[in-house]
């Protein structure tokens, strides 16, 4: 209505001027350097107006390429652009030959065909064709050399879903030497670290991987307690030890799943007098099986002492099968052949492990009893069979 209205007043307008230029038409006289030119107004008005359009049409004209190649580029881009998004359909449709083309035709009239290599890539992966996949990434890297990373970090995640870990190695170490706090690729570091049971290296990086945050605090605890196990399960002797167990964080420090292991570093390495003291000290702050099960084989340089000690204990743990078991590697360790054997089958009674019936399969071989010691041992590897397992028995030798 607006524009209506403008109409009609320019009409009226127009009207007025054109009649009274009409009655009068008035004259006009320029002169510039001795040259006069002279004109009616309404002339004068025409040859402003052609000049006018003339201009306007002349940049038109001049514009007009410009115009017709960014039309061009729209055209080719939206091309592109639907061609991607076709090809992306066709990889979550399980498509991915037909995907991968798409993809590949999409990149050269992309504006930014880096999307397209790496989904390309992508496809490829899922084909199984990694070769191709692989050039799909260096021409990622050709076309954006600034989204190295991107490529690289791609590239590590099908490695590592390939299974070729060591090739994925590769690759996130070539991101460390450009970005060594990445996170992301810190976190894909620790998981190819603990598939590969590279536990120094995995210890190295925890402090990393805790700082950013990329991986769960679940899947760090698990990780951190792993390489620390593994780190005093391996310790060649006692100062290798000590300093493996002072490189615990504080927090672990009373954590079963890292005690149990150090306790059992002290024994191998034959530092049984300070395992014999921090066990006990342990078990008086907190009262654990797996603790009291590795305090009966400790060789202190008392075994009466021991002895005595786990007798203390058992006034108030009677029916533990852990400190019975102990108890009764301690009686053998002391010779006290029928003690040991009371501890034993109360063992049994309670808790029957492969463990416990190795145990008394010897002694009651040393006692001369060779029928009964046979099925103690045939019971025990019944239950190894269905699942559990031996551990080494200190204090009798094998027959």
């Amino acid at each position: 209505m607006k524009f209506g209205l403008i109409v009609v007043v320019l009409a009226f307008l127009s009207a007025v001027a054109a009649q009274a230029l009409l009655s009068d038409p008035g004259y006009v006289a320029i002169s510039i350097r001795g040259y006069t030119i002279e004109s009616s107004v309404p002339v004068l008005l025409g040859g402003v107006v052609a000049l006018v359009f003339a201009l306007w049409a002349a940049k038109q004209i001049w514009q007009a390429p410009r115009r017709l190649g960014a039309a061009y580029g729209r055209g080719r881009a939206e091309r592109a652009g639907k061609k991607l998004t076709a090809g992306m359909i066709e990889v979550a449709e399980g498509n991915f030959a037909r995907g991968e083309k798409l993809l590949a035709r999409a990149a050269g009239s992309s504006t930014s065909p880096l999307f397209n290599y790496l989904q390309a890539a992508r496809a490829a992966h899922l084909q199984g064709h990694d070769e191709r996949r692989d050039e799909w990434l260096k021409l990622a890297y050709a076309e954006t050399p600034e989204a190295t990373n991107a490529v690289l970090l791609t590239q590590a995640e099908f490695q590592l879903d390939r299974g070729q870990y060591e090739h994925a190695l590769a690759t996130l170490r070539r991101i460390e030497e450009n970005s060594r706090d990445h996170s992301y690729a810190n976190a894909l570091l620790g998981r190819l670290y603990f598939r590969l049971e590279d536990w120094d290296s995995l210890r190295e990086l925890l402090p990393r991987l805790g700082k950013h945050g990329r991986v769960n605090a679940e899947t760090v605890e698990k990780w951190t307690v792993r390489a620390h196990a593994e780190a005093l399960a391996g310790a060649p002797d006692g100062d290798a030890l000590i300093a493996r167990w002072n490189a615990v964080p504080r927090k672990y420090k009373n954590d079963e799943r890292l005690l149990e292991p150090y306790y059992t570093a002290l024994i191998r390495v034959g530092m049984h007098d300070k395992a014999e003291k921090e066990l006990v000290a342990a078990l008086k702050a907190r009262w654990r099986g797996p603790l009291v099960r590795l305090y009966g084989m400790v060789e202190g340089m008392d075994a009466t002492k021991q002895l005595k000690q786990a007798e203390t204990w058992l006034q108030k743990h009677a029916e533990d099968p852990d400190l019975l078991l102990a108890a009764a590697r301690l009686c053998l360790r002391n010779e006290l052949w029928g003690k040991a054997r009371s501890y034993l089958e109360s063992v049994i009674t309670l808790r029957p492990t492969p463990e416990a019936y190795q145990v008394y399969g010897r002694l009651l071989n040393q006692l001369g009893e060779g029928d009964a010691a046979a099925d103690a041992y045939r019971d025990g590897l019944n239950m190894v069979a269905d699942g559990g397992k031996l551990t080494a028995i200190p204090h009798l030798d094998a027959d």
